[in-house]
């Protein structure tokens, strides 16, 4: 099965092995029909503690690693 792949910005990396990524994406309003902004925080593994915030990533479905974590940092689209 496909893994979903989003992008998003870091806000916090303050917990040991784990990052705050803030995903938005462009809806259309059901009523409107004018696109709007959706945000969603997704908490993501970040095993090597290696972004910082600010950083543009990549994260990945898994299966439950804790809690509240499902996803796992794919890769640091800083550079790409």
């Amino acid at each position: 099965m496909a893994r979903r792949i989003l992008e998003g910005v870091v806000t916090s990396n303050a917990c040991d092995k784990t990052v705050t990524v803030l995903v938005t994406r462009r809806v259309m309003h059901p009523k409107y029909k004018k696109y709007v902004n959706v945000t969603k925080k997704y908490h993501a593994h970040d095993e090597k503690n290696e972004v910082n915030v600010g950083d543009k990533i990549a994260i990945a479905e898994t299966s439950p690693i804790s809690k509240t974590k499902r996803w796992v940092v794919v890769s640091d689209r800083e550079g790409a």
